[in-house]
């Protein structure tokens, strides 16, 4: 009897393993949300990418592609930029071994005509303009309190310079694929999904800031916990959205 491999023409014979079920009810919880149809995955993403196991990654792919939405080579050259640039995204967020890992998962399952090989890094310079940006965004997260969190570095300068220059300048600001809402489901869920109690609190006030609703940001939370249950993880530090709600509106 001949083994049976995984054909990434047919993503079908997965559709009945436990993470599709995951993906499946993440993807039913965002359709009562105000955050769009193409949101929900985007945090899945970056919930694997920053957990236990990034090569199920590639299984996040193989549930996207059996969508009739994404039936076409173009229509998944679009879909893979947007999870690329999440996972580029989340290099700032939980280091560049485990996006790594994800994106080797997802590449040897694409097919090659819907291989997209665009880049969108290069030709960056670490100057003036790239440092204006990554302010701007970090403004837009931090509001009155980006010059308070920005202090925290002032004893070991090089954490400030990084945030600035590397964080927001070269990841978080970069607005070729992913937009200001993509970019904070990319950064709340990685971090989140790592039990971060205080990185965590500044993202769900980060978000709720630049224009989430608490419900909507209530949803990303559950469905981080979700995924962190299937993956065998505790997130038993981080703050709840009720608990971070008083803080939004100040200093904003």
């Amino acid at each position: 009897m001949s083994s049976q491999q995984n054909n990434p023409n047919d993503p079908a014979p997965n559709a009945s393993g436990a993470i599709w079920q995951v993906f499946a009810k993440i993807e039913k919880a965002f359709q009562g949300t105000s955050l769009g149809p193409d949101r929900w995955y985007i945090v899945t993403m970056a919930t694997l990418v920053g957990g236990n196991d990034p090569e199920l990654s590639k299984e996040l792919y193989l549930y996207l592609i059996a969508k009739p939405e994404f039936s076409t080579p173009d229509q998944r050259k679009a879909l893979i930029r947007r999870l690329r640039e999440t996972l580029v995204k989340a290099v700032s967020i939980v280091g560049v071994c485990k996006p790594l890992e994800a994106i080797m998962a997802i590449n040897s399952v694409e097919r090659d005509e819907d291989k997209d090989r665009s880049a969108t890094r290069e030709g960056w310079a670490c100057d003036e303009a790239n440092l204006e940006r990554g302010m701007g965004w970090l403004r837009k997260v931090y509001t009155g309190d980006t010059n308070s969190t920005l202090g925290l570095f002032d004893d070991h300068p090089d954490f400030g310079w990084i945030s600035k220059n590397i964080t927001y300048g070269l990841y978080l600001s970069d607005r070729q694929v992913l937009d200001d809402m993509d970019t904070e489901m990319v950064v709340l869920p990685g971090i989140m999904i790592q039990n971060l109690p205080k990185e965590t609190r500044w993202h769900i006030r980060g978000t709720r800031r630049i224009g989430a609703s608490m419900e909507d940001v209530q949803v990303v939370w559950d469905s981080v916990q979700l995924l962190a249950g299937h993956l065998g993880l505790s997130l038993h530090r981080v703050p709840t959205v009720a608990e971070v709600e008083p803080e939004v509106s100040e200093l904003s």
